[in-house]
């Protein structure tokens, strides 16, 4: 079976996706050193979201282990 059967890999793709998106906004918010009403919420989403979809990427292109159930 490939570990893109596995219903628990995209469960965690998905929570690193979605912790990788809050690091990664949180870090452009920190180095931007402003208000939050004052921040380019374009640029900063639009960061955020490239980090994002590197991870999601990421995740899909490593070939690591497969699955326990092969084990």
């Amino acid at each position: 079976m490939s570990k893109y059967a596995d219903k628990q890999f995209w469960i965690d793709l998905f929570d690193r996706a979605i912790a990788t998106a809050a690091q990664s906004l949180a870090g452009v918010l920190a180095v931007d050193k402003i208000g939050l009403l004052d921040v380019d919420w374009y640029g900063a989403l639009g960061v955020a979201g490239a980090i994002t979809l590197a991870s999601v990427l990421t995740s899909i292109a490593f070939r690591g282990n497969t699955p326990k159930s092969e084990v």
